[in-house]
Order: C-alpha cells, then sequence, then structure tokens
C-alpha cells in the first residue's frame, strides 16, 4: 500500500472507532440514571462506597435520609453525567477499537510477533480491569478511614465532581500500577532486563513500590496505600519468576563465549595441524582442461603472435611464453 492508501485506512478505522464510542457514550449516558431489569444504574454503582459510610459520617440535604451527593453549580450534574456515560462508553466500545488497531497493525507484523503482541494486549486488558476492581473494593475501606478523622467537629459533603474524580483517579491508578509485572515481563524476553540483575535487590525494590504507592494513592490513606503496595509487590514478584525461568531456559543453548568479558580470552584455541610449505608455481601446475564451447558460439579468433622486439622471445617456467602466463 501507498502512504496515500494507509493513511485512508488509517481515517476509515479512527471513524468507526470514533462512531463506536459515541454509540457506547450515548448507551452509558442514559445507562447512568437508567438501566434494564436486573442492573444497576451506572450511577447508583459508582456512589455505591460513598452510600456505604455510616450515616454519621455524611451529611443529608434530602431530609428523606436518602444517600445523595451535592451540587454546587448548575451544570454539574449534568456534566457529571456526561463525563461518566463517555467514560462507560469508551469501556464498552473497547472490542471495536481495539480490533481496529489490532487490524490496522498487524499487516505489518509477522506471525511470532502478531501473537506475543496479542498476548501482552490480552494480558495489559486483563490487569488493568483486575486493577480497576480492586480499587473499587479498596475504596469502601479507604473512605471509612478518611472520614473517620475529625468526625466529631466535621460531617463530610462531598460534591458528585469531588467524588468521582477521587473514584476515577483511584481506578487509573490502581490499573496502570498492576501493568508494572508486564513492562518487567518485556524487558526480560528483549534481553534488556536478567534475573541476576534483581534476585539480590528485592528489598530495595520492595521499598520503592511503597514508596510510590504511598505518592500514588489520591487519599494517601494507609489502607489504600498497603493494598496497592502488596499488589504490586505480588505481582512483581511473579514476574520475577518467569524472568528466572526464561533466563534457565535460554541459557542451555547459549554458548559460554557469550557470558565472557571483552578482555577475557575464550580458553585455548586448538591447532588444526601444520601447514604445509609452499610449492613453486611451476612445479605444481598443470594443464588445465579444455573448456567447453558451445556449438552455437562462433570460434574464437586467433591470438596475434607476440610483435619482436617486445618481449615476445621472453619465457617463463618451462618455455611458455610470458603472456600466455598472465
Amino acid at each position: 500500500m501507498s502512504l496515500v492508501e494507509h493513511l485512508q485506512e488509517l481515517r476509515r478505522r479512527v471513524m468507526v472507532s470514533m462512531a463506536a464510542i459515541l454509540v457506547g457514550t450515548i448507551v452509558g449516558f442514559i445507562w447512568y440514571q437508567n438501566s434494564p431489569p436486573g442492573v444497576m444504574p451506572l450511577g447508583e454503582i459508582i456512589r455505591g462506597p460513598y452510600c456505604n459510610l455510616p450515616e454519621d459520617l455524611r451529611a443529608d440535604f434530602s431530609g428523606d435520609g436518602e444517600c445523595r451527593l451535592l451540587a454546587t453549580s448548575p451544570f454539574e450534574m449534568f456534566m457529571l453525567r456526561l463525563k461518566v456515560g463517555a467514560l462507560a462508553g469508551l469501556v464498552l466500545a473497547s472490542p471495536v477499537w481495539l480490533t481496529q488497531i489490532w487490524n490496522f497493525i498487524t499487516p505489518g507484523l509477522h506471525k511470532n510477533e502478531r501473537r506475543y503482541t496479542f498476548s501482552f494486549v490480552t494480558l495489559a486488558a486483563l490487569l488493568f480491569v483486575a486493577g480497576a476492581v480492586l480499587a473499587y473494593f479498596v475504596l469502601d475501606k479507604g473512605l471509612l478511614v478518611l472520614m473517620s478523622i475529625g468526625k466529631e467537629f466535621q460531617v463530610a459533603a462531598l460534591t458528585g465532581g469531588e467524588y468521582y474524580n477521587f473514584v476515577l483517579a483511584l481506578i487509573v491508578i490502581f490499573g496502570v500500577s498492576f501493568e508494572l509485572p508486564l513492562i518487567i515481563v518485556m524487558l526480560n524476553l528483549i534481553g534488556v532486563l536478567r534475573y541476576e540483575h534483581v534476585q539480590d535487590k528485592r528489598r530495595m525494590i520492595i521499598v520503592l513500590i511503597f514508596i510510590f504507592a504511598a505518592i500514588m494513592t489520591p487519599g494517601q490513606d494507609p489502607f489504600s496505600m498497603v493494598a496497592l503496595a502488596l499488589s504490586i509487590t505480588v505481582l512483581v514478584e511473579m514476574a520475577f519468576q518467569f524472568c528466572r525461568i526464561h533466563d534457565k531456559r535460554t541459557n542451555q543453548s547459549r554458548p559460554e563465549w557469550m557470558d565472557l568479558d571483552d578482555e577475557q580470552a575464550s580458553g585455548p584455541v586448538t591447532s588444526s595441524g601444520s601447514i604445509g610449505r609452499a610449492q613453486p608455481v611451476g612445479a605444481t601446475s598443470r594443464p588445465s582442461a579444455p573448456s567447453r564451447v558451445s556449438p552455437s558460439a562462433p570460434p574464437a579468433a586467433p591470438s596475434a603472435p607476440p610483435a619482436p622486439g617486445r618481449g615476445g622471445s621472453h619465457t617463463y617456467g618451462h618455455g611458455d611464453p610470458f603472456n600466455d602466463v598472465l
């Protein structure tokens, strides 16, 4: 395909992906408040951790005891519903736009590269979903810890924008953090990171993971931080064990000289035997076999005899003319 054809295909696939996301956004916008029987509305699902707090930890502005978030601007509820619907549409349309991306890049990949790419994309999606699900269940305990601090003097009156931003940030941070083991495996497969580089550095890595969790969790509550750090530690250890097994299998077919230092000799070199003394050209030369000439080829013209006085009487070896030897 030419460059223009590639751009046309890219435009077509982007338009298909945007159309699917638009349809998913409309579905998510409707699902925010209305849902089919047996399915909870999307707004109620996101609001669930906040409503699970004890009644004395959250403010009641409705007077009927129903759990509701606070809105402080006229367009806040509409924009919040549109934002949640767009995120839901992005998730609902993910099979379509992921397929479009896959169909665009696979023609330029080899068969083994397609298999590896499909495996890594699938694992990345599963790890992100696992992190998002864990974040949702951790949110109950994290909010309870955060809202219980100073409850004698304050009561939680969260706006919808503040609460939803907190929830979505926690979900994204957990989902992205769960991709770290996959990055370690990829670096090991391409030969950048080996198990011997990290096998004696586990304590330092665990400390760095806890520092990362303490910085990245949006609420900085200890429960969310510990849950994120322990989860990443377990996944990183699983990635290290994969690196150990992969390196062991790779080293079985790896020659020893590839692991030596550049300044280190690879060992004694055995001689293949002495080389015989060179013989003079005239003593070993034999007349060459006459070359086969195609019957259809015209006979070669006889070479002109050497002109007298210009080396024609010179001989070399067994009397052959010097020009003939050359």
